[in-house]
């Protein structure tokens, strides 16, 4: 039988204009959904796994879309509560080269931004699950979706379940205080945590020295020192920092640093053209999930991950379509692109 994963969050309407072309130059947007957890779930789902997504949307043709664009790839929905006013929405400009990506949100008052956790049958979601993954962009969308978080972050602990969160800071949603103050206390449910080199700063409150993201500049030791904090604090099992050189919109370094609080594993560093870059990090959480929950180790499972988010840089969308085959692939070697016939 596969491994269960659980995942809660936010499920969006992407609109985004084609190609390259800027919003005040389109005059038509392309769409498709997406949103964090969901995005693992399906990244899960394409991997062999039973991924679970745990939501809530209105009850209109509209919520009933972005059910199905995800159900589509095998992840069960049935635990999708319906009601509420809307699905949120963001629009996306994919930038190149010094031209930066630009993302407008607009999903105030979404029907999972004014959910009640009592909404959910936790014990029939986490019956025979493996493992739950959440974000921190469900708890900033609002009181009760932080409320929401805690609670299921609550049921999958006093069930079993391993739990794991992406960091993943939204300045857009909430601020690096209420922030910190939320994040702060979700994190002592948590036995897996993913961030990136900023998440850790903004949610919780750990720099990396000598480390400039804006510049591409990476410092391991700042890092290192960084997780040995994490690991006092909150007794995470493992902690994963994707780290991204970021060179232009167009071309970035992509690499991983995990660690169990006593070993620290650098992961190969691929040097990626990208195509669309969101959902990336989604695509290393659901990696390392698939290699931890299915029982790589600690490197293996780092590796897989790192080569999953490099592929999906390649692939329109905010899903990751690459399949076990392609990550194995890439895992052993083969970068050359060459077409397969």
């Amino acid at each position: 039988m596969s491994k269960k994963v659980v995942t809660l969050g936010e499920i969006m309407l992407r609109l985004s204009t084609p190609g390259f072309q800027r919003f005040v130059q389109s005059e038509s947007l392309d769409v498709t959904y997406g949103g964090g957890e969901a995005n693992v779930a399906v990244a899960l789902s394409n991997y062999g796994l039973n991924g679970v997504f745990v939501s809530k949307v209105p009850d209109n043709a509209i919520g009933q879309s972005a059910i199905n664009h995800i159900r589509r790839y095998g992840v069960d929905t049935q635990f999708v509560a319906r009601g509420g006013d809307r699905l949120g929405i963001y629009f996306l400009e994919t930038g190149a080269s010094m031209r930066a990506s630009q993302v407008i949100y607009d999903r105030a008052g979404a029907s999972i931004a004014e959910v009640d956790a009592s909404e959910f049958d936790w014990d029939k979601i986490f019956d025979g699950a493996d493992w739950f993954h959440t974000t921190g962009i469900t708890p900033a969308l609002s009181d009760k979706a932080a409320a929401l978080t805690e609670a299921a972050l609550k049921a999958a602990k006093a069930k079993g379940v391993t739990t794991s969160i992406d960091l993943n800071y939204r300045k857009k949603l909430w601020s690096k205080e209420k922030a910190q103050s939320v994040m702060t206390e979700l994190c002592k449910y948590v036995d897996v945590c993913i961030g990136n080199e900023e998440d850790a700063e903004t949610t919780l409150g750990f720099k990396a020295a000598h480390s400039d993201i804006t510049k591409g500049e990476l410092n391991l030791d700042g890092y290192k020192d960084v997780i040995r904090q994490m690991k006092e604090k909150f007794g995470f099992k493992y902690i994963a920092s994707s780290l991204r050189e970021s060179y232009s919109a167009s071309d970035n370094g992509w690499s991983a640093l995990v660690s169990d609080g006593n070993e620290f594993y650098h992961t190969k560093k691929y040097n990626v053209r990208i195509v669309d870059r969101v959902g990336s990090g989604d695509s290393f959480a659901s990696g390392l999930i698939y290699g931890l929950v299915t029982g790589m180790s600690m490197p293996d499972a780092a590796e897989f991950g790192v080569a999953a988010s490099a592929l999906k840089h390649t692939i329109p969308g905010d899903l990751n379509h690459a399949t076990l085959s392609d990550v194995k692939g890439l895992m052993k070697g083969d970068a050359s692109g060459r077409v397969q016939r």
